[in-house]
């Protein structure tokens, strides 16, 4: 019995009347192309399923003041009329800033976090496990 290597294939050769090659062993390379682990969240940023937080953060001001500030709402929606609602269940003055990383900002007076967050399920702007709390 004899052995060599033919074009990517291991061959063994048996002793028989016609000397034929029997191929044992298939030896396919294949090499593995670059992965992108996140190439399926690039595509499904639209997605129903694609998690947009929206946060709820609190700033200390001078003393016992404070400003409450909500970011991550979708963009069709209008901020001047969730401030307005806002505004007047809550009691509090408030409005909304344009910043350029973060985009369209609500800013409140108060600790307002639970009520913002409360009212915003309510209302139905967003589920309870979309939205994040900061703050002390």
């Amino acid at each position: 019995m004899c052995c060599y290597f033919d074009s990517y294939m291991l061959s063994f050769e048996l002793p028989t009347s016609n000397q034929s090659k029997v191929y044992m062993v298939d030896l396919e390379v294949q090499i593995p192309s670059a992965f992108d682990p996140f190439s399926d969240a690039k595509d499904a940023e639209d997605a129903p399923g694609a998690k947009e937080y929206v946060h709820i953060r609190i700033q200390q001001r001078n003393g016992k003041k404070s400003l409450t500030t909500v970011q991550g709402l979708r963009k069709e929606y209008s901020y001047e009329k969730i401030l307005k609602d806002l505004k007047k269940v809550f009691c509090c003055n408030g409005n909304v800033v344009q910043d350029k990383e973060l985009g369209k900002v609500i800013q409140l007076q108060g600790d307002q976090r639970k009520n913002v967050a409360h009212f915003l399920v309510q209302a139905g702007l967003a589920k309870k496990d979309q939205i994040k709390i900061h703050g002390f």
